[in-house]
Formats: structure tokens, sequence, C-alpha cells
């Protein structure tokens, strides 16, 4: 039973940001904007296209590090750790 309770908790983990709203999306893309024009570059300019690259890298690395506490956390749960 405890198998079957973990392996749901998993598979609900592995698709958490995956599958990410197309709401979530939109905003996601609007805050990145909003913060790259607040530094002072036009849309358009190698700097916005940089700064554009820049947060899709650090949100990128901040998906895989809670992707990767997910991983962690089910395998010591499924340890009995």
């Amino acid at each position: 039973m405890l198998l079957l309770a973990a392996g749901l908790a998993l598979s609900g983990c592995s698709s958490f940001e995956r599958h990410q709203a197309p709401e979530a999306a939109a905003a996601a893309q609007a805050d990145d904007d909003a913060i790259c024009r607040a530094n002072g570059v036009t849309p358009g300019s190698d700097a916005y296209v940089a700064c554009r690259k820049n947060r899709d890298a650090q949100r990128g690395a901040a998906v895989d590090r809670l992707e990767r506490g997910h991983r962690n956390l089910a395998e010591r749960m499924l340890n009995g750790q």
C-alpha cells in the first residue's frame, strides 16, 4: 500500500512543471519582458535578446533544481529514510 501511495506521489511530481498552464507561461513571458525593459533595453536589441535568454536560462535552472529536489525526496521516501 505504501509503494502504491509513493508511486502516485511520484507521478504527480513528474508532471509538475512540464505541463505549465498557458496562463502561467504568458505571465512568465510578460514578467521577463517587464524586467528586461526595466533594465533600459529596447525590444529587438542585442541587449534585450541577451536579457531574455538569461532569464530563460535562470528559469530552466530553477526548474531543474526543483525537479532534482522532488526526485531526491521520492528516493528517500522509497528507501524509508
